[in-house]
């Protein structure tokens, strides 16, 4: 029997806001433990939460970025369950009345046809403060750290539209990239500022039946997501197969294993109104506004560059798909470096780089008018390739302009063919062979012999002259 899978996600996204979801405490999980604390975050009795302002406009965003419909009328409950990291034993979350419903992504399909994974609903929560196991001695204690307490957060639900691991890691990509483009969140898997839960379950292919569902926890990359998900599905199918029975329950992945492990049983406490936040009402005009602080979506950037700049559509959508990359080159080419060079160094040489030395593109020592006056030095022939790539290796290293960094190293291009001239007798008087080769057609033999004329002239010679000189000089002695 053939199975399909059926999948929806619950993604959260911890919201970029300075302070917390209810309460002035700064919003820095990562501080000392405890640190940023107070009653309403320590959910002591008789503690009363004020709904943040800023949290609600970063929630609207993440709303309106996924083509989501704000809601005239939200309003919060408590999710009741206990657990030691939510002493209190509720959650205030929005269970009956999100803040947006629908909304979705289009993606185009392993077929090649566009297909459409929709949102169910988008809501505010706080986060719980988190648990800390250590060893003390010999036994095992679980510590609470409550700077993360009362985090800002939404949860994008989906329907279970997804059908392949590759649908699920592709909808996560593009939704982070939305997001980070509105502003609200990093969207960082690897730090917890975007987490996502899987619910799988399998069916017969064809049929229409929803079955039982298995939740899976703790993936910290796209590629776990992909990993986790089918590893999921085999084992469900594996199940199915032999005659057992799925339970509902929560599994975790283990990237070590490269399985689901089992976590707990799946468990939903009640939710009921929670009478100490009052209920959020949006204006139209609210919602206009906040539509208007909306800025260019990836789609609508990726295609002002390929028309603005004359690039494919595969080479917009590279610069696009991270919102500091495409502001990066934007600045790269605001004045006369031509678009495709700027793309290509922008990709292939400085975000590699950036990447050995572990930095971000914000915090790159090579700001794009140092790059830009790089490549502008490419261009009129003042060094070639090879020097270009030694220079923004330096200006990494040292903050220097390139124009410095060249006239120090010495780095400037020859071009004139008479100060080549004898470099290149040499090399075709050493290298007959190589020559007889070049007149039979053989274009490898004329790469080896610019190559000796390169290394012979340190690799400030310009290629371009090199190739046409040779060109001139083996047709002349033929």
């Amino acid at each position: 029997m053939d199975f399909e899978a059926v999948i929806g996600l619950e993604i959260h996204v911890e919201l970029n806001c300075p302070t917390k979801l209810f309460c002035d405490c700064p919003n820095r999980p990562g501080d000392e433990p405890n640190l940023n604390t107070c009653p309403t975050c320590l959910w002591l009795p008789g503690a009363q939460p004020r709904l943040s302002q800023a949290a609600l406009e970063k929630a609207a965003l993440v709303c309106l970025a996924l083509d989501a419909e704000l809601q005239p009328l939200s309003a919060f409950d408590q999710k009741v369950y206990y657990y030691p990291d939510l002493p209190k034993g509720y959650q205030l979350s929005q269970a009956h009345q999100p803040l947006a419903r629908g909304g979705g992504i289009e993606l185009t399909a392993e077929s090649g046809s566009p297909r459409m994974l929709r949102i169910h609903h988008i809501h505010m929560e706080e986060d719980v403060a988190r648990l800390v196991h250590e060893m003390e001695g010999r036994r095992p204690i679980s510590l609470v750290d409550f700077n993360r307490a009362g985090a800002p957060l939404v949860e994008i639900v989906t329907e279970p539209d997804f059908r392949s691991p590759r649908e699920a890691m592709e909808f996560v990509k593009a939704l982070r990239t939305r997001i980070r483009y509105a502003g609200a969140s990093d969207c960082s898997l690897e730090t917890g500022t975007l987490r996502v839960d899987a619910n799988i379950s399998v069916r017969p292919r064809g049929s229409a039946e929803m079955n039982t569902k298995v939740e899976i926890k703790n993936m910290n990359s796209i590629r776990h997501v992909g990993d986790a998900i089918a590893h999921e599905i085999e084992r469900q199918v594996a199940a199915v197969q032999t005659g057992e029975t799925v339970v509902l329950h929560t599994r975790l992945w283990d990237p070590e294993k490269k399985a689901t492990v089992p976590m707990r049983a799946k468990f939903a406490g009640p939710c009921v109104p929670d009478p100490s936040v009052p209920a959020i009402e949006l204006t139209a005009d609210w919602r206009a506004l906040m539509r208007a602080r909306l800025p260019e979506m990836p789609a609508a950037r990726a295609g002002r560059l390929a028309t603005q700049h004359g690039l494919t559509a595969d080479e917009s959508q590279a610069l696009s798909a991270d919102p500091e990359i495409a502001g990066y080159f934007e600045a790269l080419v605001g004045g006369d470096v031509a678009p495709r060079p700027a793309m290509h160094w922008l990709l292939t040489q400085l975000l590699p780089a950036l990447k050995e030395r572990r930095l971000e593109l914000g915090a790159s020592p090579v700001a794009p008018h140092r790059l830009a006056g790089l490549l502008r030095m490419l261009a009129r022939d003042e060094i070639n390739a090879n020097a270009a790539r030694e220079v923004l290796i330096e200006m990494f290293s040292t903050g220097d302009a390139p124009e410095v960094i060249v006239a120090a190293r010495g780095y400037q291009q020859v071009s004139d063919p008479n100060a080549l001239e004898a470099l290149i007798d040499q090399a075709l008087a050493a290298n007959p062979a190589a020559v007889a080769d070049v007149r039979n057609g053989q274009g490898k033999a004329m790469g080896f012999l610019i190559g000796q004329v390169m290394q012979a002239s340190g690799g400030k010679a310009n290629p371009k002259i090199i190739r046409d000189q040779l060109n001139r000089k083996i047709d002349a002695a033929g």
